[in-house]
């Protein structure tokens, strides 16, 4: 919006010329979400509590966290409100990936929206039925994704990080494989949101990330000379990524240990699907699964914990699931769970990074 103001300004006065500029529209982006979600994070805190919006604490899970029941939840809402100001205020609205990416966003928080109302009202304990939320999760990605490949002309090609010349193209299959990234991403963000920031750390780790390519594949001169896809208009997605940096850290500063508030499903879905989104439409689909290995390591954990308890008719290799549950069985403290997993991710970004140059 700011953009469309106060860029046709420069003919006359040349200060509003930097609104040309992508680099400088991330900085404010993302200083506006940050802002927002700061200054409006207590009252929405006090307002959650006074309509007795709290967690609702899993009886099988650990028994420290029962102490934790109450805290008001939903504060997704916050950090979604956050990303979208931020955006809607510094990014070019005519730039198709903009709307793609904000569609997404909204779309799974009123999804997890729904399933927090469900489990605080205790209308049904474990929420919206799964295949549901799959369902819609899988309707509206697909949507967005035929939507900007429909926009232009689009590279069904998929890269792997480190390897240069390998780039199997998947042809008409791959809005199906986009669709998993998305809808993967989502799911995996949310089983990691389980104990004080663990998922807000990391999700501004991989969102920062993601500016980064999303700001390269959009330049043709850096793209080629990266040898990266590019992808044209790509760039002002790198104003997304900068809000959701600013809005994860402005939310983190109500949600670090000992948290005021939980994000619930309403955040963890759609930041989730967000940074599916970015990876996505900045032709680095593969390398999510670096740059987002710790809710990559967290989703996997379930999968192989459900399976071998399954297999073996009761047995099980973790002593709990997801991941961060099973270190706290084995007596770590939840600060230093949540440290130690913030720089697993730190290091996992700066291992994405690199292949820029390795390949």
């Amino acid at each position: 919006m700011l953009y469309h103001i106060l860029y046709p300004l420069h003919d006359a006065w040349s200060i509003f010329n930097v609104f040309r500029y992508i680099t400088f529209r991330t900085i404010y982006a993302t200083v506006t979400s940050l802002l927002f979600v700061l200054c409006f994070g207590p009252y929405f805190i006090n307002m959650m509590k006074r309509m007795q919006l709290g967690e609702e604490i899993r009886e099988d899970g650990p028994q420290s966290h029962f102490s934790k029941a109450g805290t008001p939840t939903m504060g997704g809402i916050l950090i979604v409100a956050g990303i979208c100001t931020g955006t809607l205020l510094w990014a070019d609205l005519t730039n198709i990936f903009i709307w793609a990416a904000l569609a997404v966003l909204i779309t799974y928080a009123l999804l997890g929206l729904g399933d927090d109302l469900i489990k605080v009202k205790k209308i049904s304990p474990k929420g919206l039925s799964g295949k549901w939320k799959i369902a819609v999760q899988a309707v509206c990605g697909l949507l967005a994704i035929i939507l900007v490949m429909k926009h232009g002309s689009w590279d069904t090609q998929v890269y792997v990080p480190f390897l240069k010349n390998i780039h199997p193209d998947l042809g008409i299959a791959y809005p199906i494989f986009a669709l998993l990234v998305i809808v993967g991403a989502s799911n995996a963000l949310n089983l990691t949101d389980g104990l004080d920031g663990l998922a807000t750390g990391p999700f501004v780790i991989s969102a920062a990330v993601y500016a980064l390519f999303t700001y390269l594949a959009g330049n043709a001169r850096l793209a080629g000379y990266l040898q990266i896809p590019y992808v044209p208009g790509a760039g002002e997605l790198t104003i997304f990524c900068g809000a959701m940096v600013g809005a994860g850290l402005g939310f983190l500063w109500y949600n670090s240990y000992p948290a005021e508030i939980f994000m619930g499903d309403v955040g963890s879905l759609a930041i989730g699907g967000a940074l599916g989104v970015a990876a996505i439409f900045s032709k680095q689909e593969i390398l999510l699964c670096l740059v987002g290995g710790l809710f990559v390591m967290e989703a996997l954990s379930v999968i192989i914990q459900v399976a071998f308890f399954k297999i073996t008719h009761g047995k099980r290799v973790f002593k709990m699931a997801p991941l961060h549950h099973h270190f706290e069985l084995m007596g770590w403290p939840e600060p230093k769970i949540t440290v130690r997993l913030w720089i697993l991710s730190i290091l996992l970004g700066l291992v994405a990074v690199s292949t820029l140059k390795l390949r």
